[in-house]
């Protein structure tokens, strides 16, 4: 029985994916639209980067998206077939403010939040990118991650 390629199997460590393939993979326009928000919000370039991990049978693994600013790491994208997962951390600094954000979120974002995990250092949010609400929501935790100027 055929299915369809994982983003893995697609692209293999070796074989780095282009801009318009991982768009082509991901086929949603909110990648896009996470993309240009990014770049204009916080000037910060998409770096490529290859994980080997194997947590849940592989799901991770693969080729993913980085974004950093002022070498924090602001969130990196996941490409799935039709849509994208965004795992934003959440340091132990920003989660006052998190708690504060989560209950005007979508019902999802609450969920995965209020059942994540706290560590020492904070704790992570993977988030299914499948809807502009999704969308606005990773947008508002990932702005958590850039200290606003004091005037």
């Amino acid at each position: 029985m055929d299915h369809p390629m994982l983003w893995n199997e697609l692209f293999p460590a070796e074989h780095e994916p282009l801009e318009d393939q991982i768009k082509e993979f991901v086929s949603t326009p909110l990648w896009d639209e996470l993309a240009d928000y990014m770049q204009q919000t916080y000037a910060v370039k998409p770096n490529l980067s290859y994980s080997n991990c194997s947590m849940d049978k592989g799901f991770w693994k693969g080729w993913n998206v980085k974004y950093k600013k002022s070498g924090k790491a602001l969130c990196t994208l996941y490409p799935k077939r039709g849509y994208f997962m965004a795992l934003i951390p959440v340091g132990t600094k920003e989660i006052v403010e998190a708690d504060l954000l989560i209950p005007f979120c979508d019902a999802y974002t609450q969920n995965l939040y209020n059942t994540a995990k706290t560590g020492a250092i904070g704790k992570s949010q993977a988030v299914e990118v499948r809807s502009e609400n999704i969308l606005r929501d990773v947008k508002n935790l990932i702005a958590l991650r850039v200290p606003t100027r004091k005037v």
